[in-house]
């Protein structure tokens, strides 16, 4: 499973959604990166897989940052957790 985390501004924490394919997650991720830079669509609608009835609407002007984190294993034994606070600048 995959999470995709936006960061909103003037909001404390990020609205997150779900993707069960990397592949998924990648193509909800290039959506809204479009949205964010052409301001269109306008309101970016978004459903999650891992909860079905979960669904958000978030203006494109006010995202102010995206990723994807993988929800497994494999992202649990990476010492990090996931989230925006979590990067460290190297």
């Amino acid at each position: 499973m995959f999470t995709i985390d936006l960061t909103v501004k003037n909001t404390a924490f990020p609205i997150s959604i779900e993707r069960k394919s990397a592949e998924d997650a990648e193509a909800v991720y290039q959506l809204i990166v479009a949205a964010m830079q052409s301001g269109n669509p306008e309101i970016v609608e978004l459903k999650s897989e891992g909860k079905t009835e979960k669904k958000v609407a978030v203006r494109a002007g006010e995202i102010s940052g995206v990723q994807i984190t993988q929800k497994d294993g494999a992202a649990a034994g990476s010492g990090r957790p996931p989230g925006f606070f979590a990067i460290a600048a190297e």
